[in-house]
C-alpha cells in the first residue's frame, strides 16, 4: 500500500552536501548575499529548486519576534463590500511584504472570538477586525492589548479603550438619504436596518430620524423594520408593504443595504408597485447590483477598497512605530450620496 508519510523536508544542509559547499555559504547564497560570487548563487538556486526546498521564513520570523502576517476577522465573506475591503488591505500589505491570515465570524460571536484566539496563537504582528451582529463586549481582544500588538477596527466597531477605528459617518449617511427622500415628496418614508446594537445601523438610524424633523415629517416606529438583511426578509418585506393600504403604505423607503434593496425592489415590481412613482428606494453602498436594477438605485457610496488601505496603512503605521501613529484614533472616509431613477419621486 502507498504511504501517506510526508516526504523529509529538504535542508540547506542537504543541498549544501550535494553542491560540497558549507551550510553557511548555501545559507547566504539562498538569500542572494552579494559575498557569495553569482555563479555559485546560481548553482545553490538550480539545486534548491531541483531538490524542492522550502525556506523556513515561520521559523526564522519567530527568532527575530515577527511573523510578517496580519491576521484580519470579517463578519461575512459574500458581501461585495468586505471583498472590496480586503481588497485594499492586501494591496497596501503585500506590498508592505505582510501576508494575511483571514478568519471568518459568520455572523456569531462564539465564532469571532474562536477566530481571535486562533490569531492570537499563531502571532500575528497585528490584527484587523469587523465585529459580528451579536458581539456585545471585546474582551476576547485583550490578549492582543497585553502583548501591545496594534489592532484596527473596521466599518462595524465599538468603542475600546485600545486600538484605531476605520468608518464612515453613518449619521451623515443616513441623513443624506433620507433628507433626498423627503425632498423628493415623499411623506411616510420607512428605514429598512439590521440589529440597532451595531454602531453602523444606529448611526443610520439617528440620520434618519434627524432628516425627519428637519423636513418637518413624524418619526412613525411602524416605519421602521429591522431584520437579517437576507433575499429572505426582503421578498418577505416586500410582501407585507405590497399587502398594505394606500393610505399607511410607505411612498419612500431607505435600506441599509444595496442586495436587500434590489431583491426587495424587484419583488414590489412584481406586486404591481411602480418604482420610483409609488414608493421611492435609497440603498446602500454602491455595490454592483445597484447599477443594473430597473430602474437603477440610488444608494450611499461606501468606498469600500478605500477603507481597506486606509485600515493596512494605520496597522503598518502602528507596526512601524509611526510617531504618528496613534493606536486609538478614529478615522473617517467620506460616503456620499448617489442618487440614480429608483428615487427621483417628486410627488409634490
Amino acid at each position: 500500500m502507498p504511504s501517506n508519510d510526508r516526504k523529509k523536508e529538504i535542508t540547506i544542509y542537504d543541498i549544501a552536501k550535494v553542491l560540497n559547499l558549507s551550510p553557511a555559504t548555501v545559507s547566504r547564497g539562498l538569500k542572494d548575499h552579494p559575498a557569495i560570487n553569482i555563479k555559485t548563487r546560481k548553482r545553490i538556486m538550480d539545486q534548491a529548486k531541483e531538490m524542492g526546498y522550502r525556506s523556513n521564513s515561520f521559523a526564522s520570523n519567530l527568532r527575530m519576534q515577527k511573523t510578517h502576517t496580519i491576521g484580519i476577522i470579517v463578519h461575512e465573506l459574500k458581501s461585495q463590500f468586505i471583498s472590496s475591503v480586503l481588497a485594499g488591505i492586501e494591496k497596501v500589505a503585500t506590498e508592505a511584504g505582510y501576508d494575511l491570515i483571514i478568519g471568518h465570524s459568520s455572523e456569531t460571536y462564539t465564532k469571532e472570538v474562536a477566530n481571535v484566539h486562533n490569531l492570537f496563537h499563531k502571532r500575528v504582528d497585528g490584527l484587523i477586525a469587523s465585529l459580528a451582529f451579536d458581539t456585545a463586549d471585546l474582551d476576547h481582544f485583550e490578549p492582543f492589548v497585553r502583548k501591545n500588538i496594534p489592532v484596527v477596527f473596521f466599518d462595524r466597531v465599538e468603542e475600546f479603550p485600545y486600538g484605531t477605528r476605520v468608518v464612515i459617518d453613518n449619521v451623515k449617511a443616513g441623513y443624506e438619504a433620507t433628507a433626498h427622500l423627503a425632498a423628493q415628496g415623499c411623506r411616510r418614508i420607512a428605514h429598512i436596518t439590521a440589529d440597532l446594537h451595531r454602531n453602523v445601523y444606529a448611526g443610520r438610524l439617528k440620520g434618519y430620524k434627524q432628516a425627519l424633523t428637519d423636513y418637518g415629517l413624524e418619526y412613525d416606529p411602524s416605519l421602521l423594520i429591522v431584520n437579517d438583511l437576507s433575499e429572505i426578509s426582503a421578498v418577505r418585506t416586500a410582501r407585507q408593504i405590497i399587502g398594505m393600504s394606500a393610505k399607511t403604505r410607505p411612498d419612500g423607503v431607505f435600506i441599509t443595504n444595496d442586495f436587500f434593496a434590489a431583491v426587495f425592489l424587484q419583488t414590489l415590481k412584481e406586486g404591481g408597485i411602480a418604482i420610483p412613482q409609488d414608493i421611492a428606494i435609497v440603498g446602500f453602498n454602491n455595490d454592483a447590483i445597484s447599477r443594473i436594477t430597473h430602474p437603477k438605485l440610488s444608494t450611499i457610496n461606501y468606498p469600500g477598497e478605500e477603507m481597506g488601505e486606509q485600515v493596512a496603512r494605520s496597522l503598518l503605521d502602528q507596526l512601524g512605530g509611526s510617531p504618528s501613529a496613534n493606536s486609538t484614533d478614529t478615522i473617517i472616509i467620506r460616503s456620499e450620496l448617489i442618487i440614480r431613477d429608483s428615487s427621483m419621486h417628486r410627488k409634490i
